[in-house]
């Protein structure tokens, strides 16, 4: 173990899971660095240059749709001695990270617990209602900083499966390999772009957020890796392609929790990771977030404009 790990782990002990939504993840995940600062997910854009042809772009997404956020991405924090156990890959083994994988026996899927009134953490995980979905999983060891990542993630009496396992080194700037997926379409990590709670309690976001959109390009631009479309039509947003929220939209007439996500719009975009809901940004489902969806949808696609990289 590094001398920072070391550090880290003496400030914010970690001895077992601790699950998002708790005040000890909160404590660990604030003090956190995901990448180094000079990664994509951590860069400044406010005075990126804006793209030729954002208005196309923007009007192709819907100039006239309403800004949202699914209630969706979870994860599970883990200490750097989890039990590592094999996870059978069914759909992208040539594209997937290789296991065994340190899932604990509480991962929360994709959802939970805000999206499964009435149901388990095992109900979920079995898929006893056959819900299907994305059922994304992830998981962080924040010692050793790694991240685990997974599409169509369910539990078996045989163990876990899902479609598609990626790993990250959150200490490297380093991508995905070219033309592969990850657990988001784009090839895209999916953990650094989650508003969490403790942000919106601090008040401050310290990074880009993800988006998804119905239709996107047969093209991706990094750090993107990956496109998910047939459409060659130059006025869809490419994977990857990054989104900024106006500057001279005022946020000064919403609520802290929407105006810290709107401020970090403007400061840090937010990226086109996966097709899906047009507008719809990831907050984590948890219940100690207030509702979000009445301020955001105050903002439509009119007061965003693509930027590209200077």
């Amino acid at each position: 173990m590094n001398l920072l790990a070391f550090l880290f782990l003496a400030v914010t002990p970690l001895t077992k899971p601790v699950l998002f939504n708790t005040p000890e993840a909160d404590a660990i995940v604030s003090k956190l660095q995901v990448f180094p600062p000079d990664n994509p997910w951590n860069q400044v854009i406010t005075n990126w240059p804006v793209h030729p042809n954002s208005r196309a772009i923007i009007a192709s997404i819907g100039d006239d749709k309403p800004l949202r956020c699914n209630p969706d991405m979870n994860y599970v924090l883990v200490p750097p001695g989890q039990h590592k156990v094999p996870v059978q890959i069914k759909a992208y083994p040539e594209e997937s990270d290789r296991g065994p994988f340190p899932v604990p026996d509480n991962l929360p899927i994709e959802g939970w617990p805000v999206g499964f009134r009435g149901q388990t953490l095992a109900d979920v995980q079995f898929d006893r209602r056959n819900q299907g979905g994305d059922r994304h999983a992830i998981i962080v060891d924040p010692i050793n900083r790694i991240l685990y990542e997974f599409f169509a993630t369910r539990r078996t009496e045989r163990g876990w499966e899902a479609d598609q396992a990626s790993v990250f080194d959150l200490k490297s700037n380093k991508l995905r390999p070219d033309g592969w997926t990850s657990a988001d379409a784009a090839g895209l990590p999916i953990f650094p772009a989650i508003v969490r709670y403790d942000e919106l309690k601090r008040g401050e976001i310290r990074h880009a957020l993800r988006v998804t959109v119905r239709r996107t390009r047969r093209a991706y631009v990094a750090p993107a890796t990956h496109y998910a479309s047939s459409l060659r039509d130059e006025d869809l947003p490419r994977m990857g392609e990054r989104i900024r929220l106006r500057q001279d939209f005022d946020v000064s007439r919403f609520s802290p929790e929407v105006r810290t996500i709107l401020v970090a719009l403007k400061r840090y975009g937010m990226f086109v990771a996966d097709n899906g809901i047009e507008w719809a940004i990831s907050v984590a489902p948890d219940e100690r977030i207030p509702t979000l969806h009445r301020g955001l949808r105050r903002v439509t696609g009119a007061d965003f404009e693509v930027v590209v990289s200077p």
